[in-house]
């Protein structure tokens, strides 16, 4: 037994899915069968596993625990050209922080909780309790592997395995797009009176709970935008109180939360349309 196959033995026995690497700290290509992902493309599942041709397919996603898989004869080629063994953290409950040089040693010192340290060729991979979403380049000389990803195994390192922080998932939140200002004319129906708002503080806190209301969507934002702006326009939108500036900051807070400027204008009309607002 090659030493690769017996330390992918040794960590799949504790929970940790593995699968080999080939020189240049690759995964192996795809076999013959599953080549231009003729089987179904495991890289596009959401979870790790070989495919029915059992041969260590597909990267990360190739990855298992199981000993049967480990030592089949489809695998005995790749463990023997091995140059090393990879593993999918996140099928561990795993998140490494892959620190690629000096700088990014520094920031992590600085800025993360200490956790477990494994040095690598030019820098150190940090490793933490629990899973996120990979990223590469999340700053620079710093990638993240866990769901989705793999990393080498470089032995079990020094120190004591922190939880997760928040710090590290917000590595890879973007930073929400620009807001791109839609002009939008809120229609008054004919023949309406005077405004019936007392003061203008009244029209502006209905705004600010609109602005709330979406900013704090935790889910259905969709729904919650469409919601916000038939509150607004109920209240609102017949008197013709309603300025440019005003949907503005509602669209403002739309897109904030991801929305695009078509489904901010879409859920509007939409208000508009039930409320009998539209003249379209």
């Amino acid at each position: 037994m090659s030493s690769q196959l017996h330390t992918a033995l040794s960590l799949a026995a504790s929970g940790v899915p593995v699968l080999p690497l080939r020189a240049g700290k690759v995964p192996f290509g795809n076999c013959r069968r599953c080549a231009n992902n003729a089987c179904g493309g495991r890289p596009n599942m959401k979870t790790p596993g070989p495919c029915t041709c059992l041969a260590p397919c597909h990267g990360w996603a190739a990855a298992t625990t199981d000993p049967g898989v480990i030592n089949a004869p489809t695998w005995a080629r790749a463990w023997r050209e091995a140059a090393g063994v990879a593993y999918h953290p996140g099928g561990a409950g795993l998140t490494v922080v892959d620190l690629d040089n000096a700088a990014a040693i520094a920031w992590a010192r600085a800025s993360l909780p200490t956790t477990r340290t494994v040095p690598t060729t030019r820098g150190e991979h940090w490793l933490y309790r629990g899973a996120m979403q990979g990223a590469n380049g999340v700053r620079s000389g710093v990638d993240i592997k866990s769901t989705m990803a793999y990393a080498r195994w470089l032995g079990p390192g020094a120190g004591t395995m922190g939880a997760l922080p928040d710090v590290v998932r917000a590595l890879i939140v973007k930073d929400p797009s620009p807001v791109r200002p839609v002009a939008i004319t809120v229609p008054a129906l004919v023949g309406v009176g005077a405004c019936p708002h007392r003061t203008p503080t009244y029209l502006d806190r209905g705004i600010a709970m609109a602005e709330q209301r979406i900013s704090e969507a935790r889910e259905a934002v969709h729904a919650t935008v469409y919601r916000a702006f038939l509150a607004v326009l109920s209240t609102h939108g017949r008197c013709g109180c309603l300025t440019e500036a005003h949907t503005l900051r509602l669209f403002a807070a739309a897109q904030a939360k991801g929305e695009s400027a078509r489904h901010c204008t879409d859920a509007w009309t939409n208000a508009l349309t039930t409320l009998g607002l539209s003249h379209g």
